[in-house]
């Protein structure tokens, strides 16, 4: 490992963080000696508005250039010196380090934790917008040719995210917790052996769906009606059978970089796919002349590049040190990772699964209906994919925290994390208000389709708050290992709450497709709510005990595995 380049730079990751918290609590020495403007009005105001430092002057400061070998690391309140020392080297380091965590010596700062979820965060969102446009592009391209072809892709997404790529992103999630906390607690073997279980899992889910999605068109016909658009999705869903393989590889590879703090990685990965993804659409259709089926044929061939793009750059530059190779384990012990995927599904596939009911309604009040709703799903969906990753960077870093028993700094990533989500909604619900004409013509040139669009999308921006919120507090369930209390409030939320109201208020009050709209925002706004509530009220001591309990099965399964091959040897 120490000769591998992508060993070092995991080192380096895991070093990184831990010379930045040990500095926050003085620990060992800034990095920057003070200056003097830092002692004025300005300075002061500075320092508290953005210094990462704990503020605590009853917390130790760290020892003089002279300290010896017995002199105590964490002792009484010393002098600071004129001059900075050099940081300690790596082994100094992660000496200081364990031993502040044994003294629980360690805290964190709202401004520190604010710092590295937007480093975390801003390349997850470059990274889930990217792979997002993938879909946009087949959205983009097809509604040029016509408001049949814009209903039938849609229909035809919508079912394939919710029959597969929702399903496969929420089972996904349970990494955001076992790798994270796997790579946090220092047993980063476990991460690549969990990332290895995952793609298993849904590889051996994505044999009896396929075979749907193949006989779809029935079923397709049953749901909104017999026609040339559900033809159309069908055909559209066959030929997106091909690339399920590579959705459920890229997902879980996804998380086996995210864990380990190199959210780049899948940028870098998808700058090179999405581009291609548009150029493919191009030809396919129009240059070629394929037509419709040309648009999912480039999907598929899409959904097959990006994994590969991704276990290459792994290779190549960063982040293989986590991976020990293929191994037998990986078919064993699936017990902890379906425990927490299958809430994390749920949590998620509740959602859409009530988005896909409300798409089928749409299709009951005419193909234009359809169209516009389509056109509703590709923008929020596009939106979801700024909360979604500060969701993911959330949960790694407060999963990170909570494997290294630091759990009061994780709550302090979660309040950090809230305020973001609201900042976020707000940013969002201006935008879909101030450029509610504009959004919808980018899609079609349909006047009818852009009318009835620009009209519900006003609701679809109140909306944006909760979603966000709702993201977030998926996000901290997840870190703290407590998926099914999302399970159980999104199954409430949606079902209970959402799909009566937005029913009720489409077609009792004749609300037409605004009403299914505010449904879905009502049960978005129970769902954040009771999630929030639940938060402030966990006990999160509690979760790093289970976190501490996972990684010693997982361990001991390891040591007895290593045993039984040693005798076996003998």
């Amino acid at each position: 490992l120490a000769f591998h380049p992508t060993g070092i730079h995991d080192f380096e990751q895991s070093l990184r963080a831990e010379v930045s918290l040990l500095r926050d609590n003085d620990i060992i020495p800034p990095r920057h000696p003070p200056t003097g403007w830092k002692t004025t009005k300005l300075g002061r105001l500075y320092r508290h508005l953005f210094s990462t430092r704990v503020h605590d002057h009853d917390k130790p400061l760290f020892a003089s250039e002279d300290s010896g070998e017995t002199t105590p690391l964490l002792r009484e309140r010393v002098v600071r010196f004129d001059g900075i020392p050099p940081t300690p080297g790596p082994d100094e380091v992660h000496k200081r380090w364990e031993e502040a965590l044994a003294s629980h010596k360690i805290d964190t700062t709202w401004q520190r934790e604010t710092k590295t979820l937007i480093q975390y965060a801003l390349p997850l969102i470059v990274t889930f917008l990217l792979h997002y446009s993938v879909t946009v592009a087949s959205v983009l391209t097809v509604g040029r040719l016509g408001m049949e072809e814009l209903a039938a892709v849609n229909l035809a997404t919508m079912t394939a995210s919710i029959t597969y790529y929702v399903p496969v992103q929420g089972l996904a999630t349970c990494l955001d917790t076992l790798c994270a906390q796997a790579y946090g607690s220092g047993h980063k073997h476990l991460v690549g052996l969990q990332a290895q279980r995952m793609t298993w899992l849904l590889w051996i889910i994505m044999v009896p769906i396929a075979v749907v999605w193949w006989f779809s068109e029935p079923i397709l016909a049953a749901a909104v009606g017999p026609g040339r658009t559900t033809q159309l999705a069908a055909l559209y869903m066959r030929i997106l059978i091909a690339g399920m393989p590579g959705v459920s590889a890229f997902e879980s590879a996804k998380r086996f970089v995210q864990s380990q703090g190199l959210f780049h990685a899948t940028t870098y990965t998808l700058f090179v796919g999405a581009p291609l993804s548009f150029l493919q659409n191009w030809l396919f259709v129009f240059k070629f002349g394929w037509g419709f089926p040309g648009a999912a044929i480039a999907m598929a061939v899409t959904h097959n590049l990006l994994p590969i793009l991704l276990i290459l750059y792994v290779r190549l530059f960063e982040g293989y040190g986590c991976w020990k190779g293929f191994s037998r384990k990986a078919f064993t012990n699936w017990g902890p990772m379906i425990k927490l995927a299958l809430p994390g599904m749920i949590m998620i596939e509740a959602q859409f699964s009530v988005l896909e009911i409300l798409t089928i309604a749409a299709g009951r009040f005419g193909t234009a209906q359809l169209a516009a709703q389509g056109v509703l799903v590709t923008v929020t969906s596009m939106s979801f994919n700024i909360p979604f990753p500060l969701a993911i960077a959330t949960s790694t870093r407060v999963a990170n925290l909570i494997g290294a028993d630091l759990s009061k700094a994780a709550r302090v990533t979660a309040k950090v994390a809230i305020f973001a989500a609201l900042i976020v909604g707000s940013i969002n619900l201006t935008i879909f208000t101030t450029l509610r004409k504009q959004i919808p013509a980018v899609f079609t040139e349909d006047e009818q389709v852009i009318d009835i669009a620009s009209n519900v999308i006003l609701v679809c921006a109140v909306m944006q708050i909760f979603d966000a919120l709702a993201a977030v507090s998926h996000g901290l369930l997840r870190g703290i290992g407590r998926q099914s209390i999302g399970s159980y409030a999104n199954l409430f939320a949606y079902y209970v709450v959402a799909l009566p109201i937005a029913l009720g208020t489409s077609f009792g009050l004749a609300w037409g497709l605004a009403g299914l709209w505010v449904g879905l925002t009502a049960g978005l706004a129970v769902v954040s709510g009771l999630e929030a509530m639940y938060l402030y009220f966990a006990d999160w001591e509690e979760a790093v005990k289970q976190a501490e309990a996972r990684m010693r099965t997982e361990t001991n399964r390891r040591r007895s595995s290593l045993s039984g091959l040693s005798q076996e040897r003998n």
